[in-house]
Parts: structure tokens; sequence; C-alpha cells
């Protein structure tokens, strides 16, 4: 069944609640390129997100009181105006993330950035495959898993993942190949535990995440003979307890171009907000209770088993 018809099965539709997180792609350039990444960012993409696009995301900021609003790509560290970008949305939000694949930050160019983000205080979550190097670096290119070691390990020395000291590090996991996270509690504990063993490594929470079948993970289940197994795990693991905590029912995802989408997923499937292309300087007021999200098959993986937000799983 499409994840529509297991919609209906259940009696369910998947609708807006109150919107209360603004999420932003700044591009799609990135210093790495995962082979799990929907996006399909890399080194040779160029699209960015341009100043007029920035100053409008702010302003947007500026009409709505979010709760949150968390700055992806990408790597966001390779995006030139985020300076403007996070100093302009720091006053507007009780909470400012920006998540991190770690080797972006570890650039002397990025020196600034860490001292602009614990000055004001900014979240960081940082994607972290495994505890394993050699597993990070089979997923994201040689070197990468102890890079990312030593700057998590730079970050707990300025303060981050410290108790106490405010700095909030949270570590963001993905799996390594064609199959589900297991349980976050579970991840969360292992992590905390052989992180500090190992390297002395300290973070406050941690978020499992499945793998979305779009872009190059899509392309990489097709080249791998992957694709129907997975797509047939996904359906069957469907947990109608996920729906009423999906991410996308209270989010706003804006792309760079400044277009509008339900999730950061439907910016890779190219399935707008309300079916049509709407630019953020556009928006004035915050859609209504009930409206339609926009959905397709990849949905399936965002409610498989115990399904996933931004903030990690929904289901115990």
């Amino acid at each position: 069944m499409t994840f529509q018809e297991t919609l209906h099965s259940h009696g369910l539709e998947l609708t807006k609640n109150d919107t209360t997180w603004l999420q932003v792609n700044v591009g799609l350039t990135c210093d790495i390129a995962c082979k799990h990444c929907h996006l399909e960012a890399s080194p040779t993409r160029t699209e960015s997100m341009g100043m007029q696009t920035v100053e409008d995301v702010i302003a947007c900021a500026g009409r709505f009181n979010f709760d949150t609003i968390d700055i992806t790509g990408g790597a966001p560290e390779l995006f030139p105006h985020l300076p403007r970008l996070v100093s302009g949305l720091v006053p507007l939000t009780p909470k400012l993330i920006v998540r991190t694949n770690l080797v972006a930050l570890a650039r002397p160019e990025s020196t600034e950035l860490l001292e602009l983000y614990r000055n004001h205080r900014v979240t960081i979550v940082a994607s972290l495959p495994s505890v394993t190097s050699s597993q990070t670096n089979t997923m994201r290119g040689s070197g990468v898993g102890e890079q990312s070691i030593e700057m998590l390990q730079h970050l707990n020395s300025i303060g981050y993942g410290i108790e106490e000291s405010g700095l909030v590090l949270d570590i963001a996991v993905n799996p390594t190949g064609a199959f589900l996270p297991v349980p976050q509690g579970q991840a969360e504990e292992r992590f905390r535990k052989e992180l500090l063993r190992k390297f002395g490594i300290a973070f406050n929470n941690l978020f499992t995440f499945a793998n979305v079948p779009l872009g190059r993970f899509r392309n990489w289940l097709e080249s791998s003979g992957n694709l129907d197994d997975y797509l047939q795990k996904l359906e069957e693991r469907f947990n109608p307890c996920t729906i009423s905590g999906l991410m996308c029912s209270s989010l706003i995802s804006v792309n760079w171009d400044g277009y509008m989408f339900d999730c950061d997923f439907n910016i890779a499937a190219q399935l707008p907000h309300k079916g049509s292309r709407r630019h953020i300087s556009t928006l004035v007021e915050l859609p209504q209770k009930g409206t339609p999200i926009s959905i397709g098959d990849h949905c399936f993986a965002c409610t498989a088993g115990a399904g996933f937000t931004c903030g990690g799983s929904i289901a115990v």
C-alpha cells in the first residue's frame, strides 16, 4: 500500500497542528558526501541561500513566535552568511539549533563560528553515525571518524556538553546501512558509555533517525539491491502511534531558495507546502490547524518502529 492508503486504513490523516518550529536549510554545499544523504549534498553542490532570503527568514522569525529555530544544510559552516543568520535569529527564539557534521567545524575558518555559538548559547546537534571511526569513515570518507571525535573533544573543552555549562551538545545518529535504528534509549546508553570510556567525551542528548529512501541513500539502495527489502521493512514497521508526534505537523521548513516545505525530506522529494511553491517572504499567517501535509511513500521512514522527528524518536 502507499503511505496515503496506509493512513486511510488506520482512519488517520496527516495535518498541521500548532506551528512551533522553523527549520532553515541554508544550502547543499558540504565538505563531505555521506552515503545516507537524502539531499545529495557534497563539495560539488553550489546551491546556497542568498542574502535577501536570509533577511526574509529573519523577518519571518520576527513576525511569529517559534519555540525552536533549526539551521541545517549541507554543512551550515560553509554558508557565508551564517553569522548574520545566527545573530539575527538568536533574539527571536528561545532555542536556536545549528546542525553540524563536525568536520566542517574543525576547519580553521570555523573558529569564529564556535565563538559565535558559545557567546549566543546556540545548541549544537552533531551528526555521528558510530562510535567506531572505521564505520563512520565507511559512510563519510577516510579520516572523518577521527576528525569527528577530535571535534567533539574540542567542543567539550570549551564547555559544550558539560553539565551545568548551559551549552548543549546533542548527537544525532543514523544507521550505517539498510536497517532501522536501535531504540533511542539503548543507543544513547551505548554512545554515552563508549564515548566517555574511549575518548572522555560527554554530551547532553542523543537522537536516532532512520535513513530516508531519497537522494543518495536511495541510489545506494538501488545499486546494492536493497531497495525493495528496505521499503518493505519500512512499510511493515508502520506505527500509527507516531502520527500525532511527527515533526511535519508543527514545522515549516525553508529551502535555500526561500520556498516552504513541510519538512526537509519533502525538499528532497520536491513536495512543496500546500502543493504549490510559496516563498517565506509571503508568509503572513502560520498554517491553520488541520491544513493537509504533503506526503509521499518516503514518509514510511518517519513512522516505522518508534518513528522519529528532528528531535529524535517519537514512541517509546
